[in-house]
């Protein structure tokens, strides 16, 4: 049977405000480990997986410092947990686009541990359909893979999917994998930058997409 339409949805920075809990999670580990990158540097690299984050803030450092920044970083955004909050308007537009009867998929690449904690602040795990996180693919955005395994998961084709993000590494993965993407500004990235990267709409908030989904590119997936 055809699977429902699916709107793919990152999560960090689009249906979670946590975009700087990572930004101060990074910059805690890279002081500890003694490695000199600046703040806006960091905020500009997040929405890419940890490993091509550190390779392009630091350069190619040993496997075993690699490995212990990776820890750094996750030890520290558990101790911020406390502070995530979803954004306005994110588990009403889940909800909706459920009701809608198209398919809710968390594609996101996210380590298992963060992702569990970001879908407890979520706390619409009955309306997700499928989830994707780091370990189902071994290059994350701003390369489609995962992207791919989201489709796959759901069962359905580009072109009956459209993607929600917050970073141009969403809309260029978005690009290379053939699905419409829509921006969201939570992440801290300008609209035109999204626009330049991709995205065929930008909204500033979950919220503001709700308000406008019958005219959105989600709305046109009902067809």
């Amino acid at each position: 049977m055809a699977q429902h339409p699916a709107v793919l949805f990152d999560v960090d920075g689009t249906l979670v405000d946590s975009n700087y809990l990572h930004v101060h999670a990074w910059l805690r580990t890279f002081a500890e480990e003694q490695l000199p990158v600046q703040a806006w540097r960091v905020h500009r690299c997040i929405g890419m997986d940890g490993t091509s984050l550190i390779h392009d803030l630091c350069g190619d450092l040993p496997d075993e410092v690699e490995q212990r920044v990776k820890q750094l970083h996750s030890r520290y955004y558990r101790q911020a947990a406390g502070l995530m909050r979803p954004l306005p308007g994110a588990r009403e537009l889940l909800h909706r686009v459920a009701d809608l009867g198209l398919q809710v998929v968390l594609a996101t690449s996210a380590p298992e541990d963060e992702l569990e904690l970001t879908r407890g602040v979520l706390d619409c795990d009955d309306v997700v359909s499928a989830v994707t996180m780091s370990g189902d693919v071994d290059t994350a955005k701003p390369d489609p893979d995962i992207i791919e395994v989201a489709l796959d998961k759901a069962g359905v084709g580009p072109a009956q999917a459209v993607f929600v993000g917050d970073a141009i590494w969403d809309a260029q993965a978005c690009a290379r994998a053939g699905v419409t993407s829509i921006g969201l500004l939570t992440g801290g990235v300008g609209a035109d930058e999204l626009r330049a990267a991709g995205v065929a709409e930008v909204f500033e908030s979950p919220r503001a997409l709700l308000d406008n989904l019958p005219e959105s590119a989600i709305g046109a997936l009902l067809g």
